[in-house]
């Protein structure tokens, strides 16, 4: 063999050998299992499968390091938005102890059914989407925590926005689960409490509910000025498809839960000045925003991460850097977790008060342009060029 292949040769063998070594440091570190718990099918499921994404995202950048202690492996599990589904899940998921950290709900119905289950197995808890205020407030539990914003502030800032704006006469239909009474009851207070606003009539239909026929003509006589919608996508959805078949001409005003790519694929063009308060600036604008947006391209996904997306990929990253600090004791998590304060993330910091919510959310106002949901003030609405209905 000439001197040239022999160190050719000797070359091959060392890149071999340190490959060797390499997956065996590789191998050698301890697998960490997180449950990540959103509705994964049925008709709120791009929200889940987004929020999954970007779930998977986090572990899949923290597992790329070579200086991490551990390797992650991210548990995906169905609740349907469904409650009874939740409950079943969520105990699988808290009474296996082999997962450190779970990352639920997108669904506030879910949520709070599941807060008990999560209590009773001491299980760490960083929920990813669900607003409903008695997930983190309703009792003081060790085991939840949660990144994303209650929806009380949201309501608020609505119900100034619009009558600042001068709309006085409202009405709503709102679904009748947890999420759906509970954002009009806060609406409906706001509004009739702190702004000369007035709610002309309300009603409460069943989540599933494909017929608004019956209502919206009750409130087409009314002559409302907008129509408040308390609930999520697939009924906005019909919502505004059946306002614009009964000729209704008033303001279309949404919540947080239906802010998505998936409304605006399903209304169409008739999505266009529908607005809705979301607890969050627009994914450019977050301080990690662009690393986001950029990351979760490369991966391809079939899905896009949806409004909570981000909220989904800090519940993650926050779980995986505290596991890596005090390591993989359920008990140690929990005492972490309650200490948790200016964490840096990419939708900003996260600090959680003595409940374990986070309190740095900031409402934006959201409206429909082109297509898009873009910042109210940067939008041609805002300016005057284009006008709300009712303007």
């Amino acid at each position: 063999m000439n001197k040239k292949l022999m160190l050719k040769a000797g070359a091959v063998m060392a890149s071999l050998a340190l490959m060797v070594g390499t997956a065996g440091i590789a191998s050698a570190k301890e697998t960490v299992k997180l449950a990540f718990i959103g509705p994964l099918s049925g008709s709120n499921s791009s929200h889940g499968l987004g929020g999954r994404n970007s779930a998977d995202l986090a572990v899949k950048l923290h597992n790329a390091d070579p200086k991490s202690k551990y390797q992650f492996e991210l548990v995906s599990l169905d609740d349907e938005c469904k409650p009874n589904v939740g409950v079943q899940v969520a105990t699988r998921a808290a009474a296996d102890k082999s997962i450190m950290v779970i990352i639920p709900h997108y669904c506030s119905a879910v949520a709070v059914a599941t807060v008990d289950v999560y209590e009773r197995f001491k299980a760490p808890v960083i929920v990813w989407a669900a607003v409903h205020p008695d997930v983190t407030y309703k009792k003081k539990t060790r085991s939840m925590h949660r990144v994303s914003a209650t929806l009380i502030s949201q309501n608020k800032v609505a119900a100034k926005f619009f009558t600042d704006m001068g709309y006085r006469r409202w009405a709503a239909i709102y679904d009748t689960t947890d999420y759906g009474k509970s954002m009009f009851h806060y609406f409906n207070k706001f509004l009739t409490e702190d702004t000369p606003g007035e709610m002309l009539a309300s009603f409460g239909v069943g989540v599933d509910q494909q017929d608004l026929n019956a209502e919206l003509t009750k409130i087409k006589e009314l002559k409302p000025e907008i129509i408040f919608y308390g609930n999520l996508t697939p009924l906005s959805v019909r919502g505004v498809t059946q306002m614009d078949r009964l000729g209704i001409d008033a303001q279309f005003q949404g919540t947080s839960g239906m802010v998505g790519d998936a409304f605006l694929k399903g209304a169409g063009d008739l999505a266009e000045g529908v607005m809705a308060m979301y607890d969050m600036p627009p994914v450019d604008r977050l301080p990690g925003g662009k690393f986001f947006l950029e990351e979760y391209a490369k991966q391809k996904y079939n899905e896009p991460f949806e409004a909570y997306g981000p909220y989904a990929f800090t519940a993650t990253q926050l779980a995986i850097d505290v596991i890596e600090r005090v390591g993989p004791d359920r008990e140690k998590i929990l005492d972490a977790l309650a200490d948790v304060k200016d964490y840096e993330a990419i939708i900003g910091k996260v600090t959680f008060d003595d409940h374990g919510q986070n309190i740095n959310p900031s409402t934006t106002k959201y409206v429909v342009q082109d297509g898009k949901w873009i910042d109210w003030e940067d939008s041609e609405y805002a300016t005057g060029k284009r006008k709300l209905k009712g303007r």
